[in-house]
């Protein structure tokens, strides 16, 4: 009976370092959902207009993805600049646009997560 119990007591150890590790790697994630009118850009892909999840993996850290509304489909994955936000921005402007040529999408330069203090700048190719 011993070893049934020791049995058990292993498993159960296991099963909830596995769900202390799966949660300790949300911690300061941040996430945001944003709406778009009209087509946007990011560093090789074009957004459509529609809902999309914004996450920054980690509070310190530069590498963000952008989801679909439903997190069934990724559309970017890449490192970005920390910036911080302007003083005179308003707190509830959560992307910055870039100028596009005529017919094109205007790149996204900065997601500031929202109540944050610093964000996002994308790193495109020249």
């Amino acid at each position: 009976m011993s070893n049934r119990r020791f049995g058990v007591a292993a498993l159960a150890a296991v099963v909830l370092g596995v769900l202390a590790a799966s949660a300790q790697a949300f911690v300061g994630m941040h996430t945001n959902q944003l709406t778009f009118s009209g087509a946007v850009a990011l560093p090789g892909v074009v957004l459509p207009s529609g809902s999309y999840s914004f996450e920054a993996m980690q509070e310190s850290s530069n590498l963000v993805r952008v989801w679909n509304r439903n997190h069934t489909r990724v559309f970017y994955t890449g490192f970005t600049r920390q910036v911080d936000r302007p003083r005179n921005l308003d707190p509830k402007r959560t992307v910055i646009l870039g100028e596009a040529t005529r017919g094109e999408a205007p790149p996204i330069t900065v997601w500031y997560p929202i109540g944050e203090a610093r964000g996002h700048e994308f790193i495109y190719a020249r």
